[in-house]
């Protein structure tokens, strides 16, 4: 029978965790990465040794990225137009006189097969001297608000430390004097967020694979030379810090962090691991969302595949079809109904409601979650038809049925009887700094290339509209009750 038919090929995924670097695929086996930054639609990061890996989605990623100097852990940042890279190595007339350099070049792309792509003579902007109490490595960026140009540098072996660069030539500030801000940590970078700097620190032990101790925390301060302090108000000159990331979902020593806003309220973090279990402990390159609680990073989980009510944040209500509205068992209850026996009713099944729903296509609305047939929806992911930054594609589905969400014409919203991998039923779901979650399909008609997201009209009425991360309308919940 056709129905029977329908729920043998129904494809179902039970919900499991994917480990952080199961999200992307591809040549991912970079150590100390820097910031991921975009150049001319595609991703970059730069790691220790040289070179770098480069994706064109943010999923699946290549080797191939160039940076020259070798060296180890750089960093690199957009300022205007240009790129600048920092990395610690020896630097001309420096040998035996100090602990690591800090070097800075500019480059106008990252592509290295742009006609463009050629880097500028390096700069010697840090370095600790043979006695200082600083080791001159693992460099980081942060452009301030206030278009102020800092870099962090520093190891175990000795103090953290800021220095101001000039945004303009990408050297050291003539006179800056470096200032020690934290202690008992590595592999530091900064951020910027409602009137607060950042210091991200990587604490614990590197470099003994899955034996790593490797994780990342932080602390904050109203002034980007300090004093940092942590959730508990303990300096981090004092060995403070509040976790962000450590290990877990099969992957572990979380270090070298850093920041990539994809829009307003959409933010990523990298890392690397020192060890993945699931690729024979090597280290990997991790993505994950970034989210924020009481202002303070937070990491956010890999996305677990499952079935879910889909819940609008606009009122509560759960994304279902539009098809009429099947009483469950049990009937009415009356109030002066007492005694007997108690009877375990069954919830209502997709065979119960499936053969009254229409064939072809058929609309979503949004209304009041009864955990019915029409109202579950199954998420699985689809890394065959490729992904974006972190994650692949996904496809969502009823429950037990093939039947798939799709974008349509004209801002509308529907579901069509079978997923056939178009780019319109294609779904990048990106947790928001708040928790929540924006739903987006790879292309909308009419609207290629732009943030149009799966947005409430009215309380019951749903379509694709215009992304905007202080709107309700764009975000929604998967829960599974």
């Amino acid at each position: 029978m056709k129905i029977k038919n329908m729920l043998m090929a129904a494809t179902v995924t039970a919900a499991f965790c994917l480990s952080a670097s199961a999200q992307i695929t591809g040549d991912i086996y970079i150590h100390d990465p820097s910031t991921i930054v975009k150049c001319d639609g595609k991703y970059y990061t730069f790691g220790t040794g040289g070179g770098g890996i480069w994706s064109e989605d943010g999923y699946t990623w290549h080797s191939g990225a160039v940076r020259p100097g070798g060296g180890v852990a750089p960093d690199v940042i957009k300022i205007g137009d240009r790129y600048l890279i920092s990395y610690s190595s020896g630097f001309p007339g420096t040998e035996g006189l100090t602990k690591g350099n800090i070097i800075n070049m500019w480059n106008k792309t990252l592509d290295p097969q742009s006609k463009d792509f050629a880097f500028s003579k390096a700069m010697l902007v840090g370095w600790a001297g043979a006695d200082d109490d600083c080791w001159a490595i693992d460099p980081a960026f942060l452009l301030g608000p206030d278009g102020r140009l800092w870099c962090t540098y520093g190891t175990y072996f000795g103090a953290i430390r800021i220095i101001e660069l000039d945004p303009e030539t990408g050297d050291r500030k003539p006179g800056n004097k470096p200032v020690d801000v934290a202690i008992d940590c590595e592999a530091t970078a900064m951020m910027y967020r409602n009137g607060w700097y950042y210091l991200l620190a990587t604490h614990g032990t590197c470099c003994d694979g899955t034996n790593s101790t490797y994780n990342i925390v932080v602390g904050r301060s109203r002034n980007p030379q300090g004093p940092y302090l942590d959730n508990i108000g303990r300096d981090m000159l004092e060995g403070g810090g509040k976790m962000v990331l450590s290990a877990g979902n099969r992957v572990t020593g979380p270090g070298h962090f850093g920041q990539t806003i994809e829009a307003e309220g959409c933010e990523k973090m990298s890392c690397h691991f020192e060890a993945d279990y699931d690729r024979s402990g090597r280290f990997v390159l991790g993505i994950l969302p970034l989210l924020w609680k009481n202002d303070w990073p937070v990491a956010g989980d890999p996305f677990k595949e499952g079935t879910f009510e889909i819940e609008s944040q606009r009122r509560g209500y759960a994304l279902e079809l539009t098809v009429d509205f099947i009483r469950s068992a049990g009937g009415m209850f009356g109030f002066g109904r007492q005694g007997g026996d108690n009877v375990v009713l069954e919830n209502q099944k997709l065979e119960d409601v499936i053969g009254g729903w229409p064939e072809g296509n058929i609309e979503v609305r949004c209304s009041d979650y009864m955990f019915r047939p029409h109202q579950r929806w199954t998420v699985t992911a689809v890394p065959e038809y490729g992904g974006y930054l972190g994650q692949p594609y996904y496809k969502i589905t009823i429950e037990g049925t093939d039947r798939a969400l799709a974008a349509a014409e004209d801002d509308e919203l529907t579901t069509v009887p079978a997923f056939t991998g178009a780019s319109e039923q294609l779904w990048r779901i990106d947790q928001l700094v708040d928790g929540t979650f924006r739903i987006m399909p790879k292309s909308a008609p009419g609207h290629e290339g732009e943030e149009y997201v799966l947005k409430t009209t009215g309380d019951s009425t749903v379509a694709l509209g215009r992304y905007d991360f202080n709107d309700d309308n764009c975000k929604w919940d998967f829960r599974d009750r």
